[in-house]
């Protein structure tokens, strides 16, 4: 078995033209990038040029399953998504899970790219060889999960998988998510506009035709092995009883929990809302593909709003900015307004951080309640968040500004709101306060598509030994959350794995939160297994650094700049900061940027160096990457 043989199939539709083709999987790439984000970042690379518009046809939406989604492997549910980010304008990535990866690798599917634009509202349909474009114009304005329900029991009811947009990727809010069920959203840098602007409402793959993929018996050592350091991590049963719901309160004890527009890093009513405290509401607990995990659940509420309703238990992001990020203090509402997300299509990380920053804003009288429509934006107003939300997804009222994202709507209300505003490269933070996490402080400035946790992920640093941290990083401070030291090449290793997890499409949850080594021994055994095929970690590694490149390089040609690799202002002022005294930058932020810049082999403006690039096999951007694949 080769690993050409191995990949599925290429699928390419023109949605402007009603055309399409199949092609094989490139096999020369696959050492090279791997396939998921890898494969996504080396097409917007070789066909996105600069001023392409995010929302205009050129933009190509690329969806693609990892070398191991949908086999045997655990947890081998992930699918990544990319095309050029309508709300940073730089590298969009996000990354799903649920049941749609094995569905795509048993229809022999490995990555779907969508090209131009329909003329009217439309769903796709993969059905085998047969692919139609169909008219949606009856389901244009529904949500995201009346969207889904109608479409399943129109195509093959529990056995189609299906992505699809809500009503704020039709109106293309900047930061629109694409659903993949109920509770599984590619959330991150507006995706859900992309598909908005092709005037595409979902892709439905049907489950007639689909045949599981061949299992054979000497892959199960590998799986075994992987589940059992899963299912030994001290936290495995914690985070399948309660999700990622359940550490809101150890966010709180660590000084790290974002609390009203990151004024502070400790929520004074964290207790009423800690994931924790949803057990009783559970009804059912359930997982993607192949996850020993299992930690998403549905819920049931007693109250009126959610009579008839399903609800979700959120995850731990939404929990902090819907939550304390926004002063709110009531869990219910906080997870009716996170559904509310959910449904109208809006990712709820970017939606919590704009609503903290309207009621920071409102708090300090730059917004007036003139300017908010009557809306009375206090701290913790769950009414007035719920109307607001609607307002966002609707692109109507003080939502219509916001639905821009934070970076642009400080600039549009102005009066010092720039200075308010929590973002990185136009991407609005997550759920950790960066001022007592210098490794997290770190990866939100460099992460290739801006200011976000889940991209470089370095839970290393509050996980791993001094002992190891000093062997691995020459420094014991490396795995002080509070220190600076050694954590430019911590946040190097984790970027670096986390890339490569979305190239095998793995979840990060049980590789990184559970087992957390940061080695790639396991995955690489992982993909020898169900390949047939040897890999090694260093060779992962080298391809993970040659992604992360690619990355970088496809972010300077639209426009990104070193000084962009910065924290908001915010947080280097007294108010902000988690400490006595204020801190400037470079009495932090710049030691540790610099000598990220160094370990990356990137010059003092943060752009790779030719060597690092001749080492990695990669030409300048003004050349093709083709010429040296």
């Amino acid at each position: 078995m080769t690993r050409r043989s191995y990949t599925g199939r290429v699928l390419e539709v023109d949605l402007t033209r009603k055309s399409w083709r199949f092609r094989p999987y490139p096999g020369e790439w696959m050492q090279r990038v791997l396939c998921g984000r890898g494969f996504n970042v080396r097409m917007l690379y070789d066909d996105v040029r600069k001023g392409t518009d995010p929302l205009g046809p050129d933009n190509p939406l690329i969806v693609s399953c990892g070398l191991l989604t949908g086999t045997i492997a655990p947890a081998s549910s992930r699918v990544h998504f990319n095309a050029l980010s309508p709300l940073t304008g730089l590298l969009g990535s996000s990354n799903v899970g649920g049941g749609l990866g094995n569905a795509m690798r048993t229809s022999g599917l490995q990555t779907l790219i969508l090209r131009g634009a329909c003329d009217q509202p439309s769903y796709l349909l993969i059905d085998g060889d047969s692919i139609r474009i169909m008219d949606a114009r009856t389901l244009w304005g529904l949500d995201a999960w009346e969207t889904l329900v109608r479409l399943r029991n129109q195509h093959g009811n529990e056995t189609a998988e299906l992505f699809v947009i809500g009503p704020g990727g039709e109106k293309r809010v900047r930061y629109a998510c694409i659903l993949t069920d109920l509770d599984h959203a590619a959330g991150r840098t507006g995706l859900g506009a992309v598909m908005g602007a092709k005037m595409l409402k979902a892709v439905v793959i049907s489950g007639r035709n689909r045949r599981a993929m061949d299992q054979p018996a000497y892959q199960r050592t590998a799986m075994k092995h992987y589940i059992r350091q899963i299912r030994r991590s001290s936290h495995a049963r914690f985070f399948s009883t309660y999700g990622g719901a359940g550490y809101v309160k150890w966010a709180d004890d660590m000084g790290i929990l974002a609390t009203r527009n990151y004024r502070q890093n400790r929520f004074e009513a964290v207790d009423e809302i800690d994931g924790t405290r949803l057990r009783s509401n559970v009804i059912r607990a359930r997982g993607c593909y192949r996850c020993p995990v299992k930690c998403k659940a549905e819920l049931r509420f007693d109250h009126p709003r959610f009579a008839g309703v399903p609800a979700t238990r959120p995850e731990f992001e939404p929990m902090v900015n819907l939550g304390s990020k926004c002063g709110l203090a009531d869990l219910e509402a906080l997870v009716y307004v996170d559904n509310l997300c959910s449904r109208l299509g809006i990712d709820s990380i970017s939606t919590g951080n704009a609503i903290a920053f309207a009621m920071d804003l409102f708090d300090r009288k730059i917004l007036t309640i003139v300017d908010t429509g009557g809306l009375d934006l206090s701290w913790g107003n769950g009414d007035a968040m719920e109307t607001l939300i609607r307002q966002i997804a609707a692109r109507q009222g003080l939502g219509s500004v916001l639905a821009l994202g934070v970076r642009r709507a400080a600039e549009i209300i102005g009066k010092g709101a720039e200075d308010l505003a929590p973002h990185v490269k136009g991407l609005e933070l997550s759920a950790y306060h960066p001022y007592n996490i210098m490794g997290t402080a770190l990866g939100y400035a460099v992460s290739n598509r801006g200011g976000d946790y889940n991209n470089v992920y370095a839970s290393l640093e509050y996980g791993w030994s001094a002992e190891k941290a000093s062997h691995e990083f020459g420094t014991p401070m490396a795995v002080d959350i509070t220190s600076i030291f050694g954590k430019a090449p911590l946040v190097r290793r984790a970027s670096l794995v986390n890339i490569v997890l979305d190239c095998l499409g793995l979840c990060k949850v049980p590789a990184l939160s559970l087992i957390g080594d940061f080695d790639l021994e396991n995955e690489a055994e992982l993909a020898t297994a169900v390949t047939g095929q040897p890999w090694d970690a260093g060779l992962l590694f080298q391809i993970g650094e040659r992604i992360m490149n690619l990355e970088r390089l496809f972010n300077i040609r639209h426009g990104a700049r070193g000084e962009d690799d910065r924290l908001p202002r915010m947080f280097f002022s007294r108010e902000y900061i988690s400490g006595n005294n204020p801190a400037q930058p470079p009495d932090w932020m710049e030691p540790m940027l610099l000598e990220f810049y160094r370990v990356m082999g990137w010059d003092e403006g943060g752009c790779p160096r030719p060597e690092t690039l001749t080492r990695l096999g990669i030409r300048p951007d003004d050349e093709p990457v083709d010429r040296v694949a």
